[in-house]
């Protein structure tokens, strides 16, 4: 259950992360978005990031909570990045 919720916080903080780039703002949303939320989503994803390390920490002590950490983050970045992806080429078509 641990690895779940570790993931679930990941997962919608590199979303966070990438929505606050221009160029995935661009490509989701067709416009960049104001600096105020721009920088709201910064805020938000290393916010569920730090939150994420807490937990995983927390839950299974500094050794193995990193190393799950560091599975999971890489998990979800993966995973956002190729949700961008595919969205990308699906619209190209």
């Amino acid at each position: 259950m641990t690895h779940l919720l570790i993931f679930m916080l990941c997962l919608p903080a590199f979303a966070a992360l990438a929505m606050a780039t221009d160029r995935a703002q661009d490509d989701v949303l067709g416009h960049a978005l104001p600096a105020a939320i721009t920088r709201n989503l910064r805020i938000v994803g290393w916010a569920l990031l730090v939150a994420a390390l807490w937990a995983a920490v927390a839950t299974m002590g500094w050794a193995l909570g990193l190393v799950a950490y560091s599975g999971h983050t890489s998990a979800a970045a993966a995973a956002v990045f190729i949700i961008l992806l595919l969205r990308n080429r699906r619209r190209a078509r």
